[in-house]
């Protein structure tokens, strides 16, 4: 096993994620601070972030897990309306101009999504 394997957390089991719809939100600690990621799938394939908006430190989902609007195309800020691309949490529209979300890093292997800590994003303290 390699080390990035070896820190992995599991996130969720991957049919828990459907293609652009609800997400699955973890405990994280982001830059020191209780926070939450989320994972969502969008072209089939999985995708990670803090879920904190670019444009003020808020979490994305209006209700827990929602964060595509209608479309089922992007990241949708409930608070402001702020939009991300969700294959690169590129802001696309709205107050996060010029912003992204902070990316997580995730494998899927096996029916199962893991996430990767880094330097800023950790397993939450116990």
């Amino acid at each position: 096993m390699s080390e990035a394997a070896a820190n992995e957390v599991f996130a969720c089991d991957s049919d828990a994620v459907l293609e652009g719809g609800k997400g699955v939100r973890f405990p994280v600690r982001a830059f020191g601070d209780d926070a939450t990621g989320f994972v969502v799938r969008y072209d089939g394939k999985a995708y990670a972030y803090l879920n904190r908006c670019a444009h003020v430190p808020i979490e994305l989902d209006w209700a827990e897990g929602e964060f595509f609007e209608s479309s089922g195309l992007y990241l949708m800020c409930s608070t402001h309306g702020a939009i991300y691309v969700p294959n690169s949490g590129l802001c696309a529209g709205g107050p996060c101009k010029g912003g992204r979300l902070r990316p997580i890093a995730v494998r899927e292997e096996g029916g199962k999504i893991y996430w990767q800590p880094d330097e800023f994003i950790r397993p939450p303290q116990v």
